[in-house]
């Protein structure tokens, strides 16, 4: 797999250092932060997904099978695209 010039460890540092300059704040204090915001973000998404699948277990809502929902889809969006500006 190639990697990405947009991602490459050069780029993220480049970025990281640009960063620490703008705003004044150590480059080691930015990256605590955007890994702490991560793993908030990951836990807060966990638990959206334990709710979600405790409410198809309990019976609270159906599952619908996928052609339904690209059904459902579909047609929410042509009904945007039709809707009077």
């Amino acid at each position: 797999m190639v990697e990405s010039l947009e991602h490459s460890p050069e780029s993220v540092e480049a970025k990281l250092e640009q960063m620490a300059r703008e705003t004044g704040r150590p480059s080691h204090e930015l990256v605590e932060d955007a890994v702490v915001g991560y793993f908030d973000e990951l836990a807060l998404m966990r638990e959206m997904l334990d709710r979600r699948f405790d409410d198809l277990d309990s019976g609270k809502v159906k599952p619908i099978d996928g052609e339904e929902a690209y059904r459902r889809l579909m047609e929410k969006t042509d009904a945007q695209r039709h809707r009077p500006a």
